[in-house]
């Protein structure tokens, strides 16, 4: 078993119908899941390289950017479970039609190209890393803000962004999914209120709890529901989200 403790310093969100913190907050409250796409502005971007994102990666760099430290270095993580699926099957889909495809799209379709823009538009030359980890994708970003927090950060920002898979690819959906993206500021625990994760491996005969909501917007529901313990399974491990005060 083991676990990292962590508070969060600040934090952004978008989704269907939802940005502003009092709309997120009620939410938490009695949560839903979002429907429809997102319609992030990203207008702290230059025009020619927002043009370049998806409507997914331009979500997770507007609560990047939302959320970013005005200054000082800070490592950033970019989690996200399937990532720009439609993007990638687009460019598959060209290749097998014509047997070629295009060297940029091919370039803004790997798992770490959204991080890739957003440091390029910010100028930024601080430890960027991706992750992907299935229904385990947020607990697995948080994991690896909280060891870069050990290795000397003194805070990382994790930015959490997915939407559902193109219809091409919904065999391979394992949970409920919608659109959304959100960003948390990881900083050491104080003696307050903080949080941690714990993991351990699922007991023998544990399955994943199907809930309305994708795992990673259910970490979100967490942080901001107050509760103090949360749990789920991906099939392998069981993560639990503790509340401290």
């Amino acid at each position: 078993m083991g676990g990292v403790h962590f508070a969060i310093g600040g934090w952004a969100a978008m989704a269907s119908g939802l940005h502003a913190s009092a709309e997120w907050h009620q939410w938490a409250k009695a949560p839903w899941r979002p429907e429809g796409a997102m319609a992030p502005t990203l207008a702290a971007m230059p025009a020619m390289q927002r043009r370049r994102l998806s409507p997914l990666g331009r979500a997770a760099a507007e609560v990047a950017w939302d959320c970013h430290p005005s200054a000082g270095s800070v490592p950033v993580v970019f989690a996200s479970a399937c990532g720009d699926a439609a993007r990638c099957l687009q460019l598959l889909k060209e290749f097998a039609s014509v047997g070629d495809a295009s060297p940029t799209e091919f370039t803004f379709s790997v798992h770490n190209a959204i991080g890739a823009m957003y440091s390029i538009a910010r100028g930024d030359a601080s430890n960027y890393t991706s992750v992907a980890a299935g229904r385990a994708t947020a607990a697995s970003g948080v994991v690896e803000a909280c060891s870069l927090l050990a290795d000397g950060a003194p805070e990382v920002l994790l930015v959490v962004y997915d939407e559902p898979l193109p219809a091409d690819y919904k065999v391979f959906e394992s949970e409920a999914a919608c659109a959304y993206a959100w960003a948390w500021r990881i900083v050491p625990p104080e003696h307050g209120q903080h949080l941690s994760l714990a993991w351990s491996a699922a007991r023998p005969g544990e399955e994943h709890r199907a809930t309305d909501l994708p795992s990673g917007l259910d970490a979100l529901r967490f942080a901001l529901s107050g509760e103090p313990v949360h749990r789920h399974t991906d099939g392998r491990l069981c993560w639990t989200w503790s509340r401290h005060a």
